[in-house]
């Protein structure tokens, strides 16, 4: 099977995985204690009549199962919904909270790549050894420590403790006075203590699948014949060991966006930081139907975006799996 037929099944085999995920989302937040209605117009005294007109204008005069199918038909439109928790479409808090979300993903995820190798490659270089021993107990127990304890540790330390890094927020008070390069200078500055507890967080497991992965490569036969031609043992590792150990790491990384994402949510409640996770966290809090299913909708869209690039990644390092066996029918 050719790559090109092979991701376009992929593709529409996920548009009932997606019917699904918003589905289950949809109904899971119908079934949460509290109206939409008293969250939407609050506790003021409102007239019956008025009450009323609102709740028809907002849809939530109908039964659940109809809101739903009016938002599957709105959606292939290209049309989100209103945001009743602010006043908004919902395409326009996505636009406004999503760069801030891809900036903190996208730095975390260089963090990632770099740690996760470089920790990987020091402990397999020197396996059984005491840094070997450190380093997997070090990135076993911050794998099992959950996120949000992390940044608050960090907080503690790095932003009360050393007053190194601001302790939340993306940007200074009166940062929008200052000129561009101070500006940049501000949000990286914000950005540093989130992106390093993200990033380092989920690093822990893919450094443990290269350590893995290298210690099983070198022991192979090529290995050992690289090391009888006389290459040292650096080249070894890095150029024909670490090659073979990414394939089972690449499909981790490929999902790491996703994961990443995700995680973020609880990272930007914790740090305040203006993205989609605390977007999602207000809208869940707000009974927000449209804005949570808008924001369930594209992480789900994440993951399967990182699973194909992940398909294509392995497919562009290993030539073995592009090419179709003999006597396969497409």
């Amino acid at each position: 099977m050719s790559v090109r037929r092979r991701l376009l099944g992929r593709v529409l085999a996920t548009v009932p995985l997606l019917l699904g995920v918003a589905a289950l989302t949809f109904f899971l937040v119908e079934s949460a204690p509290g109206d939409p209605g008293d969250v939407l117009l609050g506790d003021r005294p409102l007239p019956p009549e008025v009450r009323e007109r609102l709740e028809r204008a907002y849809g939530l005069d109908r039964a659940p199962a109809e809101r739903f199918g009016r938002w599957l038909l709105a959606l292939g439109r290209g049309e989100l919904g209103w945001s009743w928790s602010r006043s908004m479409p919902v395409g326009r808090a996505l636009a406004a909270a999503l760069p801030a979300t891809l900036l903190l993903s996208g730095a975390a995820l260089v963090i990632h790549v770099l740690a996760g190798i470089a920790i990987g490659v020091t402990a397999a270089a020197r396996r059984g050894r005491l840094p070997d021993r450190i380093l997997t107990l070090s990135t076993l127990a911050l794998w099992a420590m959950p996120t949000f304890w992390v940044g608050m540790m960090a907080i503690l330390a790095f932003a009360y403790g050393l007053s190194a890094f601001p302790p939340s927020s993306m940007r200074s008070v009166g940062a929008a006075d200052l000129p561009l390069p101070a500006r940049a200078l501000d949000v990286l500055w914000h950005l540093c203590l989130p992106a390093f507890v993200l990033g380092l967080s989920s690093a822990a497991a893919t450094a443990r699948f290269i350590r893995a992965g290298l210690v099983q490569t070198l022991d192979e036969e090529f290995v050992r014949a690289a090391r009888a031609r006389g290459l040292g043992g650096r080249r070894v590792l890095l150029v024909h060991a670490l090659r073979n150990a990414l394939l089972p790491v690449i499909n981790v990384l490929g999902l790491s966006l996703p994961i990443l994402v995700s995680g973020s949510l609880v990272i930007e409640v914790v740090f305040a930081w203006p993205g989609m996770g605390r977007l999602t966290y207000d809208a869940i809090l707000a009974q927000d139907v449209p804005l949570v299913l808008a924001t369930t909708l594209l992480a789900s869209v994440m993951v399967i975006a990182g699973s194909l690039v992940a398909d294509l990644a392995m497919a562009a390092v290993d030539p073995r799996i592009r090419v179709a066996p003999r006597g396969a029918r497409t």
